[in-house]
């Protein structure tokens, strides 16, 4: 068990860490993230940095802002190479193929691509238009993520979603008649009214579509969003949310799709590269209006975290200026175990000691504290040199992230 006595007594490398000297904070693996802020409507559960266009959109204005403020970041990242792109927003479907295209060619022009690296699309089944898809695919996306949410009609309205199931099923068939295969369905379960039969049927539907990745995740009210200020009636109660979930999770492990993360389960071989790359406290270059970016310097010591200014118009006129940096933060030495173990405890692989010195340059005695709390309580179980969250700490992550608040 998790929290016998041989697993908390002598935590690995405690011993050995005070002797280990200086440690060299050495830079990870590195994705690119372009946001691209427009939608059709805004949603009313949501609170990502998305803005509801009107009239013709800039989409040729964004792309040179984009480039212009990749070209200002690239000194953070000389030499490095990037292993994947995600387009998010917002509904990056809304931009054209060729403009897709533009951005790509301009930033594997100034950028190290890695071979066959791992390009996402956000993409909401409203937008879909036969023919698009090819045309990404020609551009070099090679993965889609299809905002579906639910199959549920009324539960669609009720969410301020754009299209149907029949819509969200079509545009699926058109990206596979593409020759899409590595693609994500989002759905969100606990939605208002929502049954656990409801909630099953969903998942069935999305099985029908064959997708190889699916993100499965509640619906919560969060501050700053039409539904925090109004909640829809019928919202699930924690003890009906957390059925649901099991009863899911049991359908999704039986259909073949593997949990790795808190809310994304995959098939063999298909967990997205890119937010595995976040959730290993990797780094990654931001680029667009309100996008977040994390970049350690292994000369400086120290890791960064850079975001850009929210709205479009003040992000275009500003991008590859220092007016466009909506703030820089660098994580101190006290700050960055929580950073680390609030990505790392997502992930049900858990995480070597090693990596967490590589990923912070601090030693591994820093969180022997609260390591040894945590095996305690049941939450995280140490095997030689690897750290993993048990079952029970999967259920309490947030409470097992605030242990290693300093």
């Amino acid at each position: 068990m998790p929290h016998d006595h041989d697993h908390c007594k002598h935590l690995p490398g405690e011993a050995c860490a005070i002797d280990a000297g200086p440690l060299q904070l050495i830079p990870p693996p590195l994705s690119l993230y372009v946001h691209l802020p427009w939608c059709v409507r805004k949603c009313p559960y949501c609170d990502f940095n998305s803005h509801a266009g009107k009239g013709a959109l800039p989409f040729d204005d964004y792309i040179d802002a984009l480039v212009r403020d990749l070209e200002f970041d690239l000194p953070l990242v000389w030499g490095r190479v990037v292993t994947s792109v995600f387009f998010g927003g917002g509904t990056p479907s809304l931009f054209p193929p060729e403009a897709i295209d533009r951005f790509l060619q301009a930033a594997s022009a100034r950028l190290r691509f890695a071979p066959n690296l791992e390009i996402t699309l956000e993409t909401n089944p409203g937008t879909a238009e036969h023919g698009r898809f090819d045309r990404y695919r020609a551009a070099g996306v090679n993965r889609l993520s299809f905002g579906i949410q639910t199959f549920n009609d009324e539960a669609l309205r009720a969410l301020g979603r754009i299209h149907d199931s029949a819509e969200a099923e079509r545009a699926v068939r058109l990206a596979q008649d593409a020759g899409y295969d590595n693609f994500n369905l989002d759905l969100m379960y606990a939605l208002p009214g929502q049954t656990l039969a409801q909630a099953e049927h969903d998942l069935e539907r999305a099985f029908a579509l064959q997708p190889a990745h699916i993100s499965h995740y509640q619906l919560t009210l969060e501050p700053n969003t039409v539904f925090f200020a109004k909640p829809p009636p019928g919202i699930p109660d924690d003890d009906a949310a957390w059925d649901i979930q099991e009863h899911c999770q049991a359908m999704l492990a039986e259909a073949g799709y593997a949990q790795y993360e808190v809310s994304a389960y995959a098939r063999p071989g298909r967990q997205c590269a890119h937010n595995l790359n976040y959730w290993r406290f990797g780094d990654y270059l931001g680029i667009g209006a309100g996008a977040h970016g994390k970049i350690s310097s292994g000369a400086g010591q120290h890791v960064l975290r850079r975001w850009k200014h929210k709205h479009p118009q003040t992000y275009m006129v500003s991008a590859g200026t220092e007016k466009a940096i909506g703030g820089d933060d660098i994580i101190d030495a006290a700050r960055l175990p929580f950073e680390y173990m609030l990505n790392l405890l997502r992930l049900h692989e858990g995480s070597s000691l090693a990596d967490f010195e590589a990923g912070t340059g601090l030693p591994r005695s820093t969180i022997g504290p609260a390591l040894a709390e945590a095996c305690r309580r049941g939450w995280l179980q140490v095997h030689g040199q690897h750290v993993q969250p048990t079952e029970l700490g999967r259920r309490f992550t947030n409470d097992v992230i605030e242990l290693f608040l300093d």
